[in-house]
């Protein structure tokens, strides 16, 4: 039977596509553990407040990246070299998601509309992570090679998520409520589209390694462009809407370290 945990339990069962898999994932996360980490570095004075929380968030992309790259070591293998068309991160910069790289390598301090326009496209970005993981979390979180390790990322995720919309909800309390209602729109509307060509993509290198029949690559083609669909015809509100979160304060803290992985 064709679903998403027997086609998740095919990629990991064999060695290269687990090694994309893990790949894809750590060059992912430590993209996002550094750009976090530079506007850290940039925020404005009149927001330093948040400037903890961003840091916290990069080290905890960052360790992401680590716990994938571990992964990878405990089976052998060594990371690949990731195939541009499934670099989520980079097609987003490309499309104009998230600030641009050449802004957070200058040492000029960024601008309020900067952290809110960021704080927004990461509120729509972790919703897709959260989402994932979650995923992964049901179906692998008692896997004896990888379940700590989601539950441990999973958990993380749920914590960014949280973050965004307590502090979005602040800053809309402040003024900033139109830019940010017109930038989580504008960013869903981009995203559920790279994130479509990313998993295309993805699918098909898996599909050349695994061997799979033309038949049942078209069937989850098939099936990520249905998942586009009902994202364009609605489904991506939830990716726009602002609730207050049960856990408050979530990234409050230092970020936890993953000693049984690195």
């Amino acid at each position: 039977m064709l679903s998403a945990r027997s086609v998740f339990q095919e990629i990991l069962d064999h060695d290269e596509s687990y090694r994309l898999f893990c790949s894809i994932a750590a060059s992912g996360e430590a993209q996002g553990g550094w750009e976090n980490g530079r506007i850290a570095a940039l925020v404005p004075e009149s927001l330093r407040a948040l400037a903890p929380k961003i840091a916290r968030h990069g080290a905890d992309e960052d360790k992401h990246g680590r716990l994938f790259n571990a992964l990878l070591r405990k089976r052998g293998l060594d990371p690949v070299p990731v195939p541009e068309a499934t670099d989520y991160t980079a097609l987003l910069e490309r499309r104009g998601i998230g600030l641009a790289h050449d802004k957070l390598r200058r040492d000029e301090p960024l601008t309020e509309r900067d952290i809110v326009v960021y704080l927004a496209h990461s509120r729509v970005t972790e919703q897709r992570a959260a989402e994932q993981m979650d995923l992964l979390k049901r179906y692998f979180g008692e896997h004896p090679q990888i379940g700590r390790a989601i539950r441990m990322i999973a958990q993380d995720e749920e914590n960014h998520l949280a973050y965004c919309h307590e502090e979005l909800l602040r800053l809309a309390e402040q003024g900033h409520g139109p830019v940010i209602r017109r930038t989580l729109r504008d960013c869903a509307r981009v995203e559920i589209e790279v994130h479509r060509d990313v998993s295309l993509a993805v699918m098909a290198h898996m599909g050349r390694i695994l061997g799979w029949s033309r038949a049942r690559s078209a069937v989850l083609a098939a099936g990520i462009r249905a998942v586009y669909a009902y994202e364009r015809l609605g489904g991506r509100r939830r990716m726009v809407t602002l609730r207050l979160p049960e856990r408050r304060d979530a990234l409050g803290g230092p970020a936890t370290s993953a000693p049984e992985f690195v």
